[in-house]
């Protein structure tokens, strides 16, 4: 499990982009590829103004002169050749960059899913559901998309820049001094304007998050808080995230974009430039007119390189966002793994609470030096006023939490000798809320035991009387639970 990846710091760029090639690593071999056919591909295309500028020269000397044809589509085959290779490898990279990128999206959310099971339910109790639930989208979508995005961008931008830059250099010195010192200037446009995004874009996936959690806290609760008359204060507390989620959002997502419109203004500054300063070298003889024209694409490139990076530079501040998110669910301490010393399959049902000490809180105890003794047969009710800790008994016998002292015994077996699925395989629950998983009603009251019959089940509802009211329903047992569709709390 990917869990066990080191914990990324809060504003801790590179430790999370660590943390998200460890993910990459599985599927090293496609990226691999992917990155190299990039590099490719894009070194193809950048030949291309290079031999623009012979077709050029090829050109304007046949309208002085002769022109020589055989040349001219000689070099207009090879630019077909190469901008169609280059075009084809374009797409190959794409779909393997996708393909490595989703996979590892897939990845993220099963690790998740995993965790759930895993994790102390006090996580459950300091963290709203819509949260987690975010985590698991949200989070984990931006991360394939993003990531997709950010990564083709860098190799391709990256490719360019160079291949660009010694192609230029070889056709002028001076127009590609030129337009590097307009690049660098793109460059410090960037620098400066990612530094401020990316804290934006962490609180923005942050309050997307406690957003999430809001409305599923409402929409699950929509009834309690109409009896109560609670709709103004819920809008309230909904208008205070959504507005703040509306500020960061805006924040992260002008700035993201200026960026890129900052850098694209310089560009075309830069682009006039060459064009004036080529003009001048032109007429000067220092160099030709397809060097001209394949400078004002090889510009174009150059400054699109920065552009591209710009946009890369923001998906990742996104991704490293949501993967921050995801990855402190991930390194969160999990439960111990457990290996039974005892087999107990069935027990008569003596239950000992012995000196029990516990808080949720460790500087904070709620149960002190607590015993009791429930003997086989023997009916006991737990009565109590709220946060007397009624729940919280019911809590440690089923092993939800572990005391922090004392110890709970079943027919004289310490509950830390079972593996905890024993020690809830010998209880039956019925829990406050009720809860039906979508699907029959034979799957939701079989759930997760096997080798459970049709006379099993007929026999546990008969008597808990609810056989005869399941065989009244059209489709008995088979009845489908949905949201059209669905019993009362009573039923």
């Amino acid at each position: 499990m990917m869990s066990t990846a080191k914990k990324a710091k809060p504003d801790d760029l590179k430790a999370t982009w660590i943390n998200i090639f460890r993910y990459i690593k599985k599927y090293r071999f496609l990226f691999v590829l992917a990155v190299v056919l990039s590099a490719i591909g894009t070194v193809l295309g950048l030949l291309g103004p290079y031999l623009i500028s012979d077709l050029t020269d090829l050109i304007k000397e046949g309208i002085d002169g002769e022109m020589d044809m055989d040349e001219v589509k000689r070099v207009a085959a090879i630019l077909f050749g190469l901008y169609a290779v280059s075009g084809l490898i374009s797409f190959v990279e794409n779909y393997m960059m996708a393909t490595v990128s989703q996979r590892c999206a897939q990845m993220f959310r099963r690790d998740i899913i995993r965790k759930f099971n895993v994790i102390p339910l006090r996580y459950f109790d300091r963290t709203s559901k819509g949260d987690v639930m975010s985590r698991v989208t949200n989070d984990a979508d931006t991360l394939g998309t993003s990531m997709n995005q950010c990564i083709g961008s860098i190799v391709s931008s990256v490719t360019v820049l160079v291949g660009t830059f010694i192609l230029m250099a070889f056709l002028s010195i001076h127009l590609t001094a030129l337009s590097v010192a307009i690049a660098v200037v793109g460059f410090l446009v960037i620098k400066v304007v990612a530094k401020r995004t990316q804290k934006y874009f962490k609180s923005q996936q942050k309050n997307l998050g406690a957003m999430n959690g809001l409305i599923e806290e409402q929409y699950s609760g929509h009834t309690v808080v109409t009896i109560y008359a609670g709709q103004k204060e819920a809008m309230g507390r909904f208008t205070t995230i959504n507005d703040e989620l509306g500020k960061t959002a805006f924040r992260s997502q002008f700035l993201g974009g200026i960026s890129a419109h900052l850098n694209g203004l310089i560009s075309n500054v830069g682009y006039v430039l060459v064009c004036v300063t080529g003009a001048m070298l032109y007429m000067n003889g220092v160099i030709s007119f397809g060097v001209i024209i394949a400078f004002m694409i090889y510009v174009k490139h150059f400054t699109g390189a920065f552009s591209q990076i710009s946009y890369a530079v923001v998906s990742m501040q996104q991704v490293a966002a949501s993967a921050e998110r995801i990855f402190k669910f991930l390194d969160y301490e999990e439960m111990p793994r457990e290996t039974p010393t005892i087999e107990m399959e069935r027990a008569d049902g003596r239950v000992e609470f012995r000196d029990i000490c516990f808080g949720y809180d460790p500087d904070r105890e709620i149960i002190h030096d607590f015993s009791a003794t429930v003997e086989p047969g023997q009916k006991v009710a737990i009565v109590g006023p709220t946060g007397a800790g009624k729940t919280t008994v019911i809590n440690l016998l089923m092993r939800f939490y572990e005391t922090n002292s004392g110890s709970i015994l079943i027919d004289g077996v310490p509950l830390t000798d079972l593996t905890r699925e024993q020690v809830r395989n010998l209880f039956g629950m019925v829990l406050q809320e009720t809860w039906m998983f979508e699907g029959t009603l034979r799957e939701n009251i079989v759930m997760n035991r096997e080798g459970v019959t049709d006379e099993d089940l007929d026999r546990v509802c008969e008597a808990v009387g609810l056989h005869h009211y399941i065989s009244s329903l059209p489709n008995g047992y088979d009845t489908k639970m949905r949201e059209d569709y669905s019993l009362s709390v009573g039923q």
